[in-house]
């Protein structure tokens, strides 16, 4: 192969390698990271307000049924 012909392949190639490179170094950057506070998710409240409503329905129901219970 002439010393020309050679320079004409490499050149070319070298740009595209180098060009690869700047692409690949380019690409963003994904981080997960936790956050700084905590996360708190309170689910209760419905549920002990409903809860609580019921008891107070069985209750008022008992009392009536019993009123000496007291």
């Amino acid at each position: 192969m002439p010393l020309g012909t050679a320079r004409r392949v490499a050149v070319p190639l070298s740009v595209l390698v180098l060009a690869g490179g700047l692409l690949i170094a380019c690409q963003p950057t994904v981080r997960v990271e936790p956050p700084k506070e905590p996360i708190t998710i309170n689910l209760n409240i419905k549920l002990d307000a409903e809860v609580r409503l019921k008891i107070e329905e069985q209750a008022k129901q008992d009392i009536k049924a019993n009123p000496g219970i007291f």
